[in-house]
């Protein structure tokens, strides 16, 4: 594996001369940013796979939406569909992608929206939803065809970005160096005991302006939830079989192994597009393992988006299925600072937009 990767050291310098020269373009005005008279917030990374986007996207929401007119405007990766898309209670993963299916289920009262162009995104968007005071962009970055009133960039503390080189000898789809747009900087999936002095040595490599702040943030993991609507929790003794279809599945396998009986792990790639026929196999491969306990399907909240799609499975396929959410926890009691500095943007661009 490592000598595949010094032979594509070649074609990761090409793409990053290619990179350097789209974001030169940017920078000298050649290639258009568009601005907005809304609060954009960008929330993305420079890497390919999951830093923790949507958890963080979902905090945003539930710190704006009981104040502000909240909207998510994402790509729709994978979905089925293309243009744009408004989500309605009708829209399923397949019409407009996992994440934004899993943002809709647990925030109905925000507009959620899908399209691979994202100016047209935002103008269609403001068309239909003109009361809209806040539009977050998830995985948007590298997309600077928007100009977004502040960025929130995402490196993984297990994968940062100045250990990290371009495609595809790393996981870089972006120039380590674009880091300077960043408003702040938050290192994601970190261990909950990360000690301070740990913290100031990846501040310091991340080489950033005085101006902006980095914030480390872990996950907590929520209770047990059936994924279809007719699921019970399930009694004890149980035994699980984990099941994940996302970019990094370690941290969720560990946790379901420190909390479970798991005698059977599946990981799926990322985004995997589940069929009737692959949950059946999966259900039947434990089937018969029900005996003295009960044997459940444990998977994450994002593969549940796309699971609960398939709602002429029988009852006894649905109730074996579950999943554990997952929400963000900031380390050293930084959430309130955080927070605040959200606030104070999308305040003063309501303002602004109402002036004008």
């Amino acid at each position: 594996m490592l000598i595949l990767r010094i032979l594509l050291i070649p074609i990761a310098l090409l793409y990053g001369a290619a990179i350097y020269v789209r974001n030169f373009l940017f920078d000298i005005g050649i290639k258009k940013s568009t601005s907005f008279s809304r609060a954009v917030i960008c929330i993305g990374n420079l890497t390919v796979g999951g830093t923790g986007k949507t958890p963080h996207t979902e905090h945003l929401i539930n710190l704006l939406k009981d104040d502000f007119n909240v909207a998510t405007l994402s790509r729709g990766y994978k979905r089925k569909t293309k243009g744009f898309i408004l989500a309605s209670s009708s829209s399923t993963a397949s019409d407009i992608g996992d994440e934004p299916m899993q943002m809709l289920t647990k925030f109905p009262g925000i507009s959620v929206a899908v399209d691979e162009q994202r100016v047209r995104g935002v103008e269609t968007l403001l068309q239909q939803k003109p009361n809209t005071n806040v539009i977050l962009l998830d995985d948007a970055f590298q997309h600077r065809y928007v100009k977004p009133g502040f960025s929130i960039l995402l490196t993984d503390f297990n994968n940062l970005i100045y250990k990290d080189f371009f495609l595809p000898t790393g996981t870089l789809r972006d120039s380590f160096a674009q880091r300077k747009r960043a408003s702040l900087v938050l290192v994601t999936k970190c261990p909950a005991s990360l000690h301070s002095n740990e913290q100031q040595k990846i501040i310091k490599k991340l080489k950033l302006k005085p101006n902006q702040q980095v914030f480390f943030t872990t996950y907590r993991y929520g209770s047990l939830k059936p994924i279809f609507e007719s699921g019970t929790k399930p009694g004890k003794p149980i035994t699980v079989t984990a099941l994940a279809g996302i970019a990094n599945p370690k941290p969720f396998f560990r946790h379901l192994k420190a909390n479970y009986s798991i005698i059977n792990t599946i990981q799926l790639p990322d985004h995997y597009r589940f069929t009737e026929k692959k949950i059946r196999a999966i259900f039947e491969s434990f089937s018969s393992l029900r005996k003295d306990t009960t044997h459940i399907v444990i998977t994450t909240e994002k593969d549940a988006a796309r699971i609960k799609e398939f709602i002429n499975l029988p009852d006894a396929i649905k109730s074996a299925f579950f999943y554990i959410p997952i929400e963000v926890e900031f380390l050293d009691d930084k959430e309130n600072e955080y927070n605040s500095k959200i606030l104070k943007y999308v305040g003063k661009s309501k303002r602004n937009n109402s002036l004008h």
